[in-house]
């Protein structure tokens, strides 16, 4: 593969490091390819998923964003709901890494919802009862 396994002793950590970085591999298939690989296969290493594959609900990401993306239903992904599920669940664990942005927005709506519902209410009753 791409990656190389080095074994150092303590006394290779005693002496400076002669290590050289090496330039990116032009041939590197994954690199510059984008979402979906030439194959029709998903690059799981595009920086466009940002690292969702690779978190702690990366098997979880990837089982529900495969489902999803081989879906032949009609309505695409209406198969994958249990997958998609799973991720959301595994998700909420980890509010810090994947904070849940829409959850106050949907609690005020909510709240706002309620406190209208009252007023609504009372409105039609005077509606009915001026008829």
């Amino acid at each position: 593969g791409k990656d190389k396994i080095i074994f150092v002793t303590k006394e290779d950590h005693e002496t400076p490091s002669s290590a050289e970085l090496v330039a990116d591999d032009p041939d590197d298939p994954y690199e510059e390819q984008g979402l979906i690989l030439p194959n029709g296969d998903i690059n799981w290493n595009c920086p466009c998923l940002g690292g969702m594959a690779s978190g702690p609900c990366g098997e979880q990401f990837k089982s529900a964003f495969s489902c999803f993306h081989y879906s032949t239903e009609e309505i695409k992904g209406s198969d994958c709901v249990d997958q998609f599920r799973a991720m959301q669940e595994c998700m909420q664990k980890y509010p810090d890494l994947y904070p849940q942005e829409d959850e106050n927005e949907e609690k005020e709506k909510s709240s706002k919802d309620l406190e209208a519902s009252p007023v609504e209410a009372a409105v039609a009753k005077e509606e009915k009862g001026s008829s």
